[in-house]
């Protein structure tokens, strides 16, 4: 690879032995003036993270242009690490990742492949398509929920499966997204961390801020202590920012729709999940809701959460034989909290269960 390819992707090795090439020291990386423009740059790439979901371009049409944009990977890296939180490796992973699929498609296959061979994709080119076995597809998209990516919706041919730069390129994404997520946060030294402190401390702000933005807070009359005990728990992994199956999405936008949320307080929820698409996730409340696809949809009973592993911690209520349905259990809790006096020792059982 070139010095410019080495810009935009530098995360492969390649990237590694070009600045060891130019003898960057660590500590002349951290604290020398000549560097700065790269400590700015590596600050900016965890800012187009939590603003914008992928990283900007920046000029790389010159060769220290192209120094400052490989040496601010390693920097946004090491400032990650010294936050330490777990919300923004997964928002910065998959803004590294996002970006990178996005610059895989003005690519040729050949080099698409040997970023996949960076990543531990095994991967070929059969009659100018990008081919992977049918294991390694499986391996790198079992996050993937939507039914484009089930195997049995994608072409295979003796055991492999075919792919275009577009879709091959998501798959290289959610590789990268894993490949960063396993390895951060990194360890780093007190001097590390003193030296960094001021921006340390900016990025910390901007990561609450974002968290106060993604959590929802107030729901008004709808209070979480009615949810069964699955929506409550799908609830917590909407506002943790983890990756929710596609059934669980589906079931609590149902529910929440139920109940009686808005679209937007719908959206705000998922907000802050690491591959968050407002555009997507909007279309896809509106199907659920049924403003887009003329039917209004609830969410699965019980057997059908059991059966897609997402009945989570089942109380008394649930094992009591009579609960069917989710929206059943939130219409009993309503019911009790309306009968029980306020202040009784059966109101507290009630808050308590």
């Amino acid at each position: 690879m070139d010095t410019l390819h080495f810009a935009r992707f530098p995360f492969v090795k390649g990237a590694a032995e070009y600045v060891r090439s130019h003898g960057v020291s660590l500590q002349e990386l951290l604290t020398s003036e000549a560097y700065a423009p790269a400590r700015l740059r590596g600050k900016q790439r965890i800012f187009d993270a939590l603003n914008e979901g992928e990283i900007t371009k920046c000029p790389t049409a010159g060769e220290q242009e192209r120094l400052v944009e490989v040496l601010s990977y390693p920097v946004a890296r090491m400032l990650v690490s010294c936050v330490g939180d777990g919300f923004l490796v997964r928002r910065y992973a998959l803004a590294e990742a996002v970006t990178m699929k996005d610059r895989l498609q003005q690519e040729s296959p050949e080099f698409i492949v040997s970023v996949a061979d960076e990543l531990g994709v095994p991967a070929s080119i059969a009659d100018g398509i990008i081919r992977t076995h049918f294991s390694d597809f499986l391996k790198f998209t079992s996050r993937m929920r939507s039914k484009e990516w089930k195997l049995v919706n994608t072409e295979v041919n003796e055991g492999f499966v075919f792919l275009t730069k577009q879709r091959f390129s998501r798959v290289l994404q959610q590789a990268l997204q894993e490949k960063i997520e396993d390895e951060l946060p990194l360890a780093v030294s007190e001097d590390i961390l003193r030296v960094l402190r001021p921006t340390i401390t900016d990025i910390k702000s901007l990561v609450e801020t974002r968290k106060q933005h993604y959590k929802a807070q107030d729901l008004g009359k709808i209070t979480i202590v009615k949810f069964p005990p699955c929506m409550r728990r799908l609830v917590g992994i909407a506002q943790a920012g983890e990756n929710m199956p596609h059934t669980g999405r589906f079931a609590l936008t149902a529910f929440l729709h139920a109940i009686g949320l808005s679209q937007d307080d719908i959206l705000n929820l998922f907000s802050s999940s690491p591959d968050f698409d407002p555009s997507k996730t909007r279309y896809q409340i509106e199907h659920i809701t049924g403003e887009i696809s003329g039917t209004e949809y609830t969410p699965p009973e019980c057997s059908t959460m059991r059966s897609y592993g997402i009945c989570f911690e089942p109380d008394a209520l649930c094992n009591s034989g009579k609960m069917k349905h989710p929206l059943s259990y939130y219409r009993i809790k309503s019911m009790t909290r309306r009968r029980t006096p306020a202040g009784t020792g059966a109101a507290k059982k009630d808050q308590n269960a």
